[in-house]
């Protein structure tokens, strides 16, 4: 089953739990980990954080939809999106037509409470950081369930059981799904 399954994407909002969830399921599958924020940091030599104020959000966007498109043509990895990459619609295409599109859903106060101390978030280092979280999540909501094909609830529960949970929804995942159009982006 696992050398069939395509690569698996894991797209939501920050504090959603992606790369905990990502590296549980790589370990599992036994498949490399990649995150998308991590490679840009790495192919650039700086911080998401000094990206974004030197280049603005938009100079930022540019090299994350490149490192997607990238990343999402390699073969059976599991790949933890930054929260923001569903923005662009070239981004939702490449992960829905690449491999499984997991979205791990967060609800605001688990956001808040697993991002609150965390200053690597540009988009946060404002006075009011639980109203962005909630402002981002009605804008990319839709846009994460749009481009996934396994919605998964987070934040209620230990990230091994949420994983062994995906799994199962893995194991008997419509691959048509996947090779079909995208009439959603």
């Amino acid at each position: 089953m696992v050398e069939e399954l395509p690569s698996v994407f894991l797209v939501g909002p920050m504090g959603a739990g992606k790369t905990t969830i990502g590296k549980l399921l790589a370990k599992q599958l036994g498949r490399e980990f990649l995150d998308s924020d991590w490679y840009i940091e790495s192919q650039t030599g700086a911080d998401i954080a000094w990206i974004f104020a030197k280049e603005g959000e938009a100079g930022f966007r540019e090299r994350e939809t490149r490192a997607i498109d990238e990343l999402t043509q390699k073969p059976q990895i599991v790949l933890a999106t930054g929260g923001g990459a569903v923005m662009s619609a070239e981004n939702r295409a490449f992960l829905h037509q690449r491999g499984i599109v997991v979205y791990l859903n967060a609800p605001v106060d688990v956001q808040m409470a697993r991002t609150v101390k965390d200053k690597s978030r540009p988009l946060l280092q404002q006075p009011n950081p639980k109203q962005i979280l909630q402002d981002l999540y009605s804008i990319r909501d839709p846009l994460y369930r749009q481009v996934a094909h396994i919605i998964m609830p987070t934040g209620h529960t230990y990230p091994r059981y949420m994983v062994n949970q995906l799994l199962q929804q893995l194991a008997s995942f419509d691959m048509s799904a996947i090779t079909a159009p995208n009439n959603r982006s």
